[in-house]
């Protein structure tokens, strides 16, 4: 059974929640602000959290900032708050969807159902006991591993989400080849295109910056005007 943390300091709506997880036999764990929330992913095996914004003690902003630093683990943005600059803020910081107030619980469930599948279908490789040596991809500086999930940059590994890497090994396993918006949301989504290009773009810009020297002028994620984006073959 997978824990979900739900974090929202209105308690309806953690209830709200809890109704329609436990039914696809989902454990919720429940905090109440951010304080509690960080505790709680310490304390307990979390699976995936549900996050709101406006919370006592800490943010939402600043418990995924917390949680970024340890975890990662598949993260939704649940808020009343619907700024395109909260948005954008949100994803920038390591959250791996966005969703408003009022919701659709079962829309939230379907989110929550896709980001799990995701998160797990990276874990089973993590543990696939796959020679690392024989299917890690050189890119310059950069070192792909499939089998741990990781991207590394001069020895280093990058603290990409599973968000931002399975973007990333999508686009080197068909280094050279252009994807559109689109493409890369459905594979990496693994649901219809919604058109909200502003996800991907944003999740983009957050590779650029951990991958690239310098992001404004990228040597490897580049930008194909009017088409999409793609990693140059090396």
């Amino acid at each position: 059974m997978e824990n979900i943390l739900v974090v929202d300091d209105e308690k309806e709506i953690v209830e709200l929640i809890e109704l329609y997880l436990v039914k696809e036999n989902y454990k919720i764990i429940k905090a109440y602000d951010g304080e509690e929330a960080l505790y709680k992913v310490r304390e307990s095996e979390i699976s995936l959290a549900i996050v709101d914004i406006m919370m006592p003690k800490l943010n939402g902003f600043q418990v995924i900032k917390e949680i970024r630093k340890e975890y990662n683990i598949p993260v939704i943005i649940l808020s009343a708050r619907d700024d395109f600059s909260d948005k954008i803020l949100g994803l920038d910081i390591g959250a791996d969807d966005y969703m408003t107030k009022p919701f659709n619980p079962l829309e939230l469930l379907a989110r929550i159902q896709a980001q799990l599948r995701r998160f797990n279908e990276l874990n089973k490789k993590n543990h696939a006991g796959i020679e690392d040596e024989a299917k890690t991809v050189g890119l310059g500086k950069l070192t792909l591993d499939p089998v741990s999930c990781t991207l590394s940059k001069n020895g280093e590994v990058l603290a990409l989400t599973s968000t931002e890497y399975r973007i990333f090994e999508y686009l080197v396993m068909n280094a050279g080849r252009v994807f559109t918006k689109k493409q890369i949301f459905e594979h990496v989504w693994n649901e219809a295109y919604y058109d909200d290009e502003n996800a991907i773009r944003v999740h983009i810009s957050n590779l650029r910056d951990k991958v690239e020297d310098d992001p404004r002028n990228p040597e490897f994620l580049k930008t194909v005007r009017g088409l999409g984006y793609k990693i140059e073959r090396r």
